[in-house]
């Protein structure tokens, strides 16, 4: 079983129904493809409501496709992690993953 260790640990208010384990950005939102994220979700939640992100430590995150363990890492345009390739990184794969949907810990930057 992977485990997350959240270091810090804020909130924001949801600008949409939000689900569990994606990157969020500053906004509110889930982070588009590429941007630097505010954090991780750390529960599902719904339109208006306080959102609670993990902002350091290690997260939980679903993959949006294949990703090498100790690789840096990005939000696509679902806010999953993926192979950083441009934009912003928003941290380290600490599992690699086989495809998407995976989830895997990742030690936010």
């Amino acid at each position: 079983m992977k485990t997350e260790q959240p270091l810090l640990i804020t909130s924001v208010k949801a600008a949409a129904n939000i689900s569990k384990n994606l990157f969020i950005g500053f906004d509110g939102n889930l982070c588009a493809a590429n941007a630097k994220a505010l954090g991780v979700s750390n529960a599902d939640t719904d339109l208006n409501e306080q959102l609670p992100v993990t902002a350091k430590g290690i997260a939980l995150v679903y993959s949006g496709g294949t990703v090498s363990q100790g690789a840096k890492v990005a939000s696509d345009a679902n806010a999953k992690a993926v192979a950083f390739s441009t934009g912003e990184f928003n941290g380290y794969a600490l599992d690699a993953s086989i495809g998407a949907d995976e989830l895997i810990r990742i030690l936010l930057n």
